[in-house]
């Protein structure tokens, strides 16, 4: 869907509304998968949103994956403040994802939206240069950061032993891989999980998210070559009477 001008923050709910409740066929298919792997699908109760359901069975049908341990941080740790948004913008590290959430009618909603996810990058991973340079495509911006939300809450137990795609806000996916020792989500790495707010939870991240950097599944393993033939054995040549 093309983004043409800037949503207001009462259609931004409804956009990753839409997203977490429009991808039938993908839970489907990987409830599918659950059920091949361990014998159970999603155990969500059905109340919980398909985006919940779908981390589940995700977390079911783990598919084993590399990941790479991040560079090592120095940040103070990010605390909880009460919402979202204040949690953000009181700790001083989110200034410029702040900043970019304040031009784009997204502040509003992580501050009365309940039960979010939010990937978000410190100002080292952010800089306000890269901010100067996108703020002239404000829509293209909003897309953007919609893509660092999910309409439901993603902790890290969802996440660990995982690896999946889960609908973003944005109307594309977010893949999260936690089938390593550092949790992943798309190319970057959880460096602060599970700052637990009042209306949902935030992972720190350590780069830019970038949608399709990396794939949604990874390909099956080749099958191991079949062990060659022996040679027939020749039967002993009869003595000569």
């Amino acid at each position: 869907m093309k983004i043409d001008r800037l949503l207001t923050a009462a259609a931004a709910v409804s956009l990753i509304a839409g997203a977490a409740l429009a991808q039938p066929a993908a839970t489907a298919k990987t409830e599918k998968s659950a059920v091949a792997a361990t014998g159970k699908a999603s155990t969500d109760s059905p109340s919980n949103t398909a985006v919940q359901g779908t981390a589940r069975a995700v977390k079911d049908a783990a598919v084993p994956a590399q990941a790479t341990a991040p560079a090592a941080t120095t940040a103070a740790k990010l605390a909880p403040n009460g919402n979202l948004i204040t949690t953000l913008r009181s700790s001083g590290q989110f200034n410029t994802f702040v900043k970019a959430l304040d031009a784009t009618n997204l502040s509003s909603l992580l501050q009365n939206s309940p039960a979010l996810t939010v990937f978000a990058p410190t100002d080292a991973a952010f800089p306000q240069a890269k901010l100067d340079q996108m703020t002239a495509d404000k829509p293209a911006l909003q897309k953007m950061l919609l893509h660092y939300i999910i309409n439901a809450r993603v902790d890290s137990t969802k996440i660990k032993g995982a690896r999946g795609p889960l609908p973003s806000g944005a109307g594309d996916v977010i893949v999260l891989d936690g089938s390593g020792e550092v949790l992943k989500a798309d190319n970057a790495n959880i460096i602060q999980p599970d700052v637990v707010t009042s209306n949902g939870v935030i992972h720190v991240i350590d780069q830019l998210m970038v949608p399709g950097s990396v794939p949604a599944t990874l390909p099956e393993p080749a099958p191991e070559p079949a062990p060659a033939a022996a040679p027939p054995t020749k039967a002993p040549a009869s003595k000569k009477k």
